[in-house]
């Protein structure tokens, strides 16, 4: 995987502790852009230090644990167990005391053991998943048409408009990836895209999730995709 200007071959090209930026609702995949509009003080911190060291952090979600009784509202909020290593790839200061970066997706990761935190971020030791980092030959198992028409008919569903010319040049992994990452779809659905074992299943699993928030809104499918 070449990213900006590193290249990580396998898992020993990644450390082994990493930052963390918990994130509710945002989605990086591998080689896709994430930009942030960074403000609060510890993850500033967090940020200078990664761009005085290897320039990756990692994006992961709060868990889902709203509701439950056994959770202690004082506690450190849990973290869903799979999040994405980011590579910082662009970086501006605004002169007001934010910072504006973009991170580029190197692969995903799951969580162990928490470290001690270092200047209020939160820091754990990780296991990257390093079949991300290979170049894998699976463009050509997406359903290409059925992505589109599921694609379309949200579209016209909501009465919104694509750049239709860039969306027919783009590969399977690029309009996968992107179509996954700028989804309107909640916390869980965007958690089940990233967890998804490759291409192909992400590619059902974002066609899945669209016919079900059409079903439900708008009522008739069959009409819909038509």
């Amino acid at each position: 995987m070449h990213v900006g200007n590193a290249r990580y071959l396998g898992p020993k090209d990644l450390p082994e502790i990493l930052p963390v930026f918990p994130l509710t609702g945002a989605l990086l995949l591998p080689g896709a852009q994430l930009p942030l509009n960074i403000f609060e003080p510890r993850y500033l911190a967090m940020l200078d230090d990664a761009l005085a060291g290897n320039r990756l952090i990692g994006i992961v979600q709060p868990s889902f644990a709203e509701g439950r009784n056994d959770i202690d509202a004082s506690s450190v909020p849990a973290l869903c167990q799979v999040g994405c290593i980011g590579r910082i790839t662009s970086f501006a200061e605004t002169g007001d005391g934010r910072y504006i970066t973009s991170l580029t997706g190197v692969c995903r990761f799951r969580l162990f053991a928490e470290v001690a935190g270092c200047r209020g971020y939160r820091r754990f030791r990780i296991g990257p998943f390093g079949s991300d980092l290979e170049n894998p030959d699976d463009e050509s198992l997406v359903d290409r048409e059925a992505l589109l028409a599921a694609f379309r008919a949200y579209l016209d569903a909501n009465k919104l408009e694509a750049d239709w010319e860039s969306v027919e040049r783009a590969s399977n992994r690029t309009l996968v990836n992107s179509m996954a990452m700028m989804s309107p779809y909640g916390p869980a659905e965007k958690q089940a895209l990233l967890e998804a074992p490759d291409l192909k299943t992400r590619a059902e699993t974002l066609i899945a999730i669209t016919e079900i928030v059409l079903a439900r809104n708008f009522g008739d499918l069959d009409n819909i995709l038509q």
